[in-house]
């Protein structure tokens, strides 16, 4: 508790800027995460903060925590004096990961009050009012604009409604790692993501690399064959096939590409298949979809795909390869039922049901396995909501996935993948303002940069490059 407070208030004074004459709010409920509250407020007071307590459960207050604030000269609060209206710092210590449902009367009521006023809004562990198994917000929650975590990050800080109120995440570590259990749910850094996508070496050709396979786009929409073609063709595969039917807008936007007039059978050797986006659901599209299904090669099913597959789910039930679904929630409701309110249970449910990868997207995209395993995604910005995205996802992962038949990586985490490097370039191209899906494209070698130029554990590139 020690270690978890000291990290708390080192955060709150970066944050603030300064310590003397800093005025703070410490919301405390009973249990350890108002002890952290307290005894961080106890080190903020010692460097010259003015430091005021609102106790929710004043007889189950911390004992030791409530004795380190008047220690250092915090004082006490009732309710009606919480000073939130001109508080520069508040911390939300009210419920700990322990805590079910929305918050109580009396917290909801301090929880509005807080995010009324001025101060910085600062969750201790968890913002009080998320669930920390899912992210569900059962009524009023505290919506933080930081929150400082404690040895892991928790589900319920990164999915759902959760993420919403989580604001900026920071991780301090407690010394707990060795004590930890393998975590059945993950999220990559960029350090992590760069170092699951092999560079060339000198010995690498266009085989080597990773042969994929897009059967997008018609001529009703010729875009999505030319956005799947693309993001394919700048992740990084060997080569790139192209055998749907906008031929023609393929061949003219990407002469790299290899485009076949003809069935998927037609293409040539291919390492993984992308099929879906654009191509429509008439007799024809089915016909595709069900031989490209029984392929023994890996398989991204996405968006028309994902239609026609809710009418006969054993198409993917029956493959031994590795098969990775797109779905937004909508789609996802058509294969699998109603997401709900839990995210992560929802993509491992349909996941184990149909044997197969769930890449669910959304706000804070969740991929499952078969077998229980899942990341959330932790990139992304709402400006990713628009034409076209999707399309660049599925080629982004189509590329990975031809990759991991060679390197051999697990196809879940090439889903994670996909979704780690779209959501950087989403927000790369967003800070130039509104995007377009095909900015997207054009600036995946950059993002692919960025991400092997990211620090990794020890402070130095996760990847260097091609082999020597």
């Amino acid at each position: 508790m020690q270690r978890a407070a000291t990290g708390l208030a080192t955060h709150c004074l970066a944050l603030a800027g300064r310590a003397h004459g800093l005025r703070v709010t410490l919301l405390v409920g009973a249990g350890d995460n108002g002890g952290d509250a307290l005894l961080a407020g106890a080190l903020l007071a010692r460097r010259g903060a003015r430091v005021t307590a609102v106790l929710l459960a004043p007889d189950r207050a911390h004992p030791g925590g409530l004795a380190a604030l008047r220690g250092a000269g915090g004082r006490l609060a009732d309710l009606a004096d919480a000073g939130l209206d001109r508080a520069d710092l508040v911390l939300d210590g009210i419920v700990g990961i322990g805590g079910r449902g929305g918050l109580r009367p009396a917290a909801a009521e301090l929880a509005r009050a807080a995010a009324a006023g001025p101060g910085l809004l600062v969750a201790v562990d968890l913002p009080s009012g998320v669930d920390a198994d899912t992210g569900a917000v059962d009524g009023e929650a505290f919506a933080a604009q930081h929150t400082v975590t404690f040895g892991t990050r928790t589900p319920g800080l990164v999915v759902g409604a959760g993420r919403r109120h989580t604001g900026r995440l920071h991780l301090v570590d407690i010394g707990l790692g060795p004590h930890l259990a393998a975590a059945a749910t993950r999220q990559l850094t960029d350090a992590d993501a760069a170092d699951r996508i092999e560079a060339p070496s000198a010995a690498s050709d266009k085989y080597t690399q990773g042969v994929v396979g897009i059967v997008a786009g018609s001529a009703t929409y010729p875009g999505a064959g030319v956005l799947c073609t693309g993001a394919a063709l700048h992740t990084r595969p060997g080569l790139v096939r192209y055998a749907g039917t906008a031929a023609d807008g393929v061949r003219a936007a990407w002469p790299e590409a290899i485009v076949t007039a003809g069935r998927p059978g037609d293409a040539g050797r291919v390492q993984s298949w992308v099929v879906g986006p654009g191509v429509g659901t008439d007799d024809e599209a089915r016909s595709v979809l069900a031989e490209v299904l029984d392929t023994d090669l890996p398989v991204v099913v996405d968006a028309d795909a994902l239609t026609m597959l809710a009418d006969d789910p054993d198409l993917v039930r029956a493959r031994t390869a590795p098969t990775v679904l797109t779905p937004h929630d909508r789609e996802f409701a058509r294969i699998a039922g109603d997401v709900g309110p839990d995210r992560l249970a929802a993509a491992r449910r349909a996941a184990a049901d149909l044997g197969c990868t769930v890449l669910l997207k959304g706000s804070a995209t969740v991929v499952a396995d078969a077998d229980g395993s899942a990341f959330v995604n932790g990139t992304g910005t709402p400006y990713l909501a628009t034409a076209g995205t999707g399309d660049v996802l599925a080629g982004v992962l189509g590329a990975l996935l031809a990759s991991a038949a060679v390197t051999g990586l697990p196809a879940v985490e090439a889903a994670a993948v996909a979704a780690h490097v779209h959501g950087r370039a989403g927000e790369l191209a967003a800070a130039r303002g509104p995007l377009l899906a095909g900015d997207l494209v054009r600036l995946l070698p950059e993002t692919l940069h960025r991400l092997r130029e990211a620090p990794g554990p020890h402070g130095v590139p996760a990847a260097r490059g091609p082999a020597q």
